[in-house]
């Protein structure tokens, strides 16, 4: 990952946390704005910095690698029957 992008999604989930935290702050004071901030730091985190890392960690890699294929499926038992079948 890119160290632009690293500092992208590390103030970004700074920023939401943050205002979450504030969120539950003032929540005695104004419960309606509360809220909003609350939300907007959920929206932050799950809408912007989600998406964001999982774009940046995902590049280059095959995504038949991580789904249940048959193919998968019998290269695991294989190694299964594999590890079982191996002196102890």
């Amino acid at each position: 990952m890119k160290t632009s992008v690293k500092y992208i999604l590390t103030i970004i989930t700074l920023l939401s946390l943050g205002a979450i935290g504030y969120g539950f702050l003032i929540q005695d004071e104004d419960p309606v704005l509360s809220n909003k901030i609350i939300g907007f730091g959920t929206v932050g985190l799950f809408l912007i910095a989600m998406p964001i890392f999982l774009i940046a960690n995902s590049r280059g890699k095959k995504v038949k690698d991580y789904m249940l294929t048959d193919e998968n499926m019998r290269k695991m038992r294989e190694r299964q029957k594999k590890k079982r079948s191996e002196p102890k």
